[in-house]
């Protein structure tokens, strides 16, 4: 294995809004098929509701609105990408909503150009860069998943996801 190739990161890619993000691979828990998700009255706009993963209530946000585009509309290519954001010393399991998944991408450090200062449909403090893939001449935006998601809001998300009557420290979004 050469230098080079050790130095390669993996992504997954996924559409949003017709255009291509990623993520760093070893973020990503797994991708699941849209199913039931419950809406969750007074969750923060962007978190669509919660859904049952094997037991524990995950919250489902939508990236689209969160990034300030318009909400995602469902489609049979519509899935879910579990992810851990990583929130001071803790990793959070959040669901994220995606039009369709991509592909698994290998970025060297030399296929990632810096953020521009504008022209892309993201907040550029919430890219890690702009990945080139092969000789295409189209650029994927690397999320940085962590300054997204960042840590009031990932507080927000996941006060969802606690059983009642359960003590997490967290606010509980409960409304009086």
């Amino acid at each position: 294995m050469s230098e080079e190739t050790s130095a390669a990161t993996q992504y997954l890619s996924f559409i949003l809004a017709g255009e291509e993000y990623a993520l760093g691979i070893l973020r990503v828990k797994e991708i699941i098929e849209y199913d039931t998700v419950t809406r969750v009255p007074g969750a923060p706009v962007w978190v669509r509701g919660v859904f049952n993963l094997r037991g524990s209530v995950v919250p489902v946000v939508d990236l689209t609105v969160k990034l300030g585009l318009p909400p995602i509309q469902l489609t049979r290519r519509s899935c879910i990408v579990v992810v851990e954001v990583r929130q001071g010393n803790e990793d959070i399991v959040l669901g994220l909503l995606a039009d369709a998944i991509g592909q698994v991408i290998e970025l060297g450090p030399e296929d990632v150009a810096p953020p521009p200062a504008f022209g892309t449909p993201v907040h550029v403090d919430y890219l890690l860069g702009m990945g080139r893939v092969g000789t295409a001449r189209k650029f994927i935006l690397l999320l940085d998943i962590d300054k997204v998601l960042s840590g009031q809001e990932v507080l927000s998300a996941t006060a969802l996801r606690a059983p009642p009557g359960e003590d997490t420290g967290r606010p509980t979004g409960k409304v009086a």
